[in-house]
C-alpha cells in the first residue's frame, strides 16, 4: 500500500496530453478529475478495492470513489465497476460482491452504468475498480487548491478510526485482547465511517467552503501537505487539536508507533477542509447536527511555512508520512 512519491507521479502524469476540455487534469493531491459536459462540470473519480474484509468489499467498491467525487461539490450520480479475480474464484464471490454494491449504489441514489468481470492467470486476490461520476454548477465547483490563508482547517472525524475498524475485522483475536470484546463488535459495525459522500455534501452546501481532502493512505499529514502544496499556502496546527480516537491511542503503544505516524494513519472518510471565519459556525452546526464532532485544527497562511505546535513549541509539519496501515492491519509487530 503506498502512492508514487510527489516526483515520480509528477512524471508518470507529464505523459500525459493538455486538452482545453478537462478543466481539472490528473495532479498529484487531486482524487478527482474535471471536464465540461454541456453547461456543467462532470466530476470523475476511480479508485481500486483491495485487500478488505469480503462482506464489506462492494459498499466499500462503491463508496470510495462516491466519496471522491463528492469531496469536489458534486453528487455522485453514476459509476462504472470492474470485478477482477484468480482463476479460482467462485462466480458465487462475484454475485455477493456484486449484491453489496448495487446495494450502496441504490442508497446513494446512483446508476451503475457498465463494467467488466472476469478470472485471470496472475492475480492472487479479487480486485474491483470503480470509476464514479457527478455533475456540479461551474460556481459551486470545489477543488484541493482552494484553501486561502486565514481560513480555518477543519476535522470532521478522529484520526485513525479506519484503522482500528479495519483491525477489528481482521485481527479480531488481538483487537479483542486490546480494545475488549464489545469494543471489537462495535467497532467491526462501522465501516460506514469510511465514506465521507453525506458530509462532503453537506459542506458543499454551505458558501465558504474552500477545499476539501479526504485523509485516506497517509491520513492528515499526506491530506495537510497536498492541500497546502495545490493551494500555494502553509499552515500552523496545533497537535492537541487533533483528534484521536482511543483505539488509535493503543494502538499506538500496542505497536510502538511515533506521534508522527499515528498523525499519518490512514483515516479514510475523515474530511480536512478549507474553511472561511465567517463558515466556521455554520460548518460546525451543520456537522454537528448529523452527528459529527467537527474539530478545528488550526488555520491556512500566507507563508508557506507549515508549522506543528507540539507542547507549547513551533516544529515543523512532517514532510512525510510515514503510514503504519498495513503493519497494523496485518498485526505485524516489527
Amino acid at each position: 500500500m503506498g502512492k508514487l512519491s510527489n516526483r515520480n507521479l509528477k512524471k508518470l502524469l507529464s505523459y500525459i496530453k493538455k486538452d482545453s476540455r478537462v478543466i481539472v487534469p490528473p495532479l498529484p493531491g487531486f482524487d478527482s478529475g474535471v471536464h465540461l459536459i454541456g453547461d456543467k462540470y462532470l466530476v470523475v473519480s476511480t479508485d481500486p478495492c483491495i485487500n478488505v474484509p469480503e462482506e464489506w468489499f462492494g459498499w466499500l467498491l462503491i463508496h470510495y470513489a462516491s466519496s471522491d467525487v463528492a469531496l469536489f461539490g458534486a453528487k455522485p450520480e453514476y459509476c462504472t465497476i470492474n470485478l477482477l479475480g484468480p482463476l479460482s474464484t467462485k462466480p458465487e464471490t462475484f454475485y455477493r460482491t456484486m449484491k453489496q454494491a448495487c446495494e450502496a449504489a441504490d442508497e446513494l441514489k446512483m446508476a451503475i452504468v457498465t463494467g467488466h468481470t472476469g478470472t485471470y492467470n496472475g492475480l492472487s486476490t479479487l480486485i474491483g475498480v470503480c470509476t464514479a461520476y457527478g455533475t456540479v454548477d461551474k460556481e459551486r465547483l470545489i477543488t484541493p487548491d482552494g484553501a486561502k490563508p486565514d481560513d480555518y482547517i477543519l476535522c470532521t472525524k478522529p484520526t485513525g478510526l479506519e484503522i482500528a475498524v479495519n483491525f477489528a475485522l481482521t485481527q479480531s483475536a488481538l483487537a479483542e485482547k486490546l480494545f475488549g470484546i464489545q469494543r471489537t463488535q462495535e467497532l467491526a459495525d462501522l465501516v460506514n465511517v469510511q465514506s465521507c459522500v453525506k458530509e462532503a455534501l453537506l459542506l458543499a452546501e454551505i458558501g465558504g467552503v474552500h477545499a476539501m481532502h479526504d485523509a485516506t493512505e497517509g491520513g492528515l499529514t499526506a491530506a495537510l501537505n497536498e492541500m497546502a502544496e495545490a493551494s500555494k499556502a502553509g499552515f500552523k496546527i496545533e497537535s492537541d487539536k487533533i483528534p484521536v480516537s482511543n483505539e488509535a491511542h493503543t494502538l499506538q503503544q500496542h505497536f510502538k508507533l511515533s506521534d508522527e505516524q499515528v498523525m499519518a494513519m490512514s483515516s479514510t472518510g475523515t474530511i480536512l477542509a478549507a474553511i472561511s471565519p465567517e463558515a466556521k459556525d455554520n460548518a460546525e452546526k451543520t456537522l454537528r447536527r448529523n452527528g459529527l464532532e467537527p474539530s478545528f485544527l488550526g488555520f491556512f497562511t500566507k507563508s508557506m511555512d507549515r508549522i506543528l505546535i507540539k507542547n507549547g513549541k513551533e516544529t515543523s509539519f512532517p514532510k512525510k508520512a510515514d503510514d503504519p496501515y498495513a503493519r497494523i492491519v496485518s498485526g505485524n509487530h516489527l
